[in-house]
């Protein structure tokens, strides 16, 4: 059974770095588009950044200049660099990927979280 598992997620005042990792484990061939998912409490989730196989990035408009996305292949782990983190930033930040199995070309993982909460 494929797994993704987020950590470093906490407490931070406004202004803060916290740095997120998921790690993915399991029979895997190879892993293609990671991503960075986040959702606050009565909102829908949203994407926040994510990072293809040879490393091409994208971030959401809210994020831009202040997080920072990477993989390494080899380790099979994302990173979510948090820079100057304000109150709305506060969320459950969920892992994803699209993973390569023996049995399956393109399967859709998702973590289970790990919450992330801005306050003074």
């Amino acid at each position: 059974q494929v797994q993704l598992v987020e950590s470093g997620g906490g407490l931070v005042t406004p202004g803060g770095s916290l740095r997120l990792s998921c790690a993915a484990s399991g029979t895997i061939l190879s892993i293609n588009d990671m991503r960075w998912y986040r959702q606050a409490p009565g909102k829908e989730r949203e994407l926040v950044a994510d990072i293809t196989s040879i490393g091409s990035t994208n971030y959401a408009d809210s994020v831009k200049g202040r997080f920072t996305i990477s993989r390494d292949n080899a380790k099979r782990t994302v990173s979510l660099q948090m820079n100057s983190l304000k109150p709305e930033d506060t969320a459950v930040y969920y892992c994803n990927a699209a993973i390569i199995t023996a049995s399956i070309y393109d399967m859709n993982v998702w973590g289970k979280g790990t919450l992330v909460t801005v306050s003074s």
